[in-house]
Formats: C-alpha cells, sequence, structure tokens
C-alpha cells in the first residue's frame, strides 16, 4: 500500500474507531457530567486528566506509526505490511488499546463515573477477546518469527519499563 493510502486509510479508521470508542461511547454512556469524585478524592480527577493526556497521543503515534511504518492502517480489512515494532511498540504490543482504555479511564475518574470504569473493563474484554483470537495469530502467519520475537519480548497490556530493541 501506498504511504497515501495508508494515511488517509488510517485518518478514516481513526475517525471511525478509537474515536466512537474513546468519545462518542463514553459521551453517551455519562454525557460528560460531573459525578462526586472517587473515594471523595478529588485528586482522582486530576490522575483522570494525565490518563487523557497521556492516551491521546499514545493512539494519535500508534496510528501514524502503522501508516508510515507498517504501511497499512490498524483496520483488519487494511493491515500493515511491515510490523511495526518501533515507538510505544517497543514498550507493550497493545499500545493502541492500552491508549484508548486510558481514555476511558481517565474519563471515569475525571467525571467521578463508576459506568464508564465498567464499560472500559468490557472494552478491554472484547479488545483481549480479539487480540487473542483473531490478531495474534494473524500476525503470527503473516510475519512469522519477525513476530514469535516481538511477542516474546513485548508483553501484550502492561508496558515494558526499558524498550526492547529488536533483534
Amino acid at each position: 500500500m501506498r504511504k497515501s493510502s495508508a494515511v488517509l486509510g488510517s485518518a478514516l479508521f481513526f475517525i471511525l474507531a478509537p474515536c466512537l470508542a474513546a468519545a462518542l461511547i463514553p459521551w453517551w454512556i455519562g454525557r460528560w457530567q460531573w459525578h462526586a469524585p472517587f473515594f471523595g478524592a478529588p485528586f482522582t480527577r486530576a490522575i483522570g486528566v494525565l490518563f487523557i493526556l497521556g492516551g491521546v497521543p499514545g493512539v494519535v503515534d500508534s496510528f501514524r506509526r502503522f501508516a508510515l511504518e507498517g504501511l497499512g492502517t490498524p483496520a483488519p480489512i487494511a493491515p500493515p505490511e511491515k510490523l511495526v515494532v518501533r515507538g510505544l511498540y517497543r514498550y507493550v504490543r497493545n499500545p493502541m488499546y492500552v491508549a484508548v482504555i486510558g481514555i476511558i479511564l481517565g474519563q471515569a475518574l475525571l467525571f467521578g463515573d463508576g459506568r464508564l470504569l465498567l464499560y472500559a473493563a468490557l472494552f478491554w474484554l472484547a479488545c483481549h477477546a480479539f487480540v487473542v483470537v483473531y490478531e495474534e495469530p494473524t500476525l503470527q502467519r503473516t510475519f512469522g518469527g519477525a513476530y514469535v520475537a516481538f511477542r516474546a519480548n513485548v508483553p501484550r497490556w502492561i508496558p515494558r519499563l526499558s524498550p526492547w530493541r529488536g533483534p
């Protein structure tokens, strides 16, 4: 896939997937209304803001890397041609999902909305099932040993403290 097509496809999928999952659905659930902070602790709101501010660049960087380095999109219908193992992918295999979950959790903490905590847990469960059932087997078939080495050295959900340097 050409870079221009990959960028356009990634931009379209960005609007469709993470914007829906991390913005539209949380808004629909809670209308971004303020509730009492969790545990009566106002600092939880600040933690929520940090999760959101950390998650947004993580999603954007992942989409950018898929388009420019992987020459594809995160969408299964137009997957990358090259395995993406740089940037945040050196720390965790699924930074895009982790970032979206962080944004959702951030909104839950910011607005004090327990329903968003439940949504984050359900979203993670759906992502986990998709990764285990479809994504990882597909990546192993597509990229073979390179993906096996990546998977053996980079955790699925909890980031490493130091970056993986690769083969």
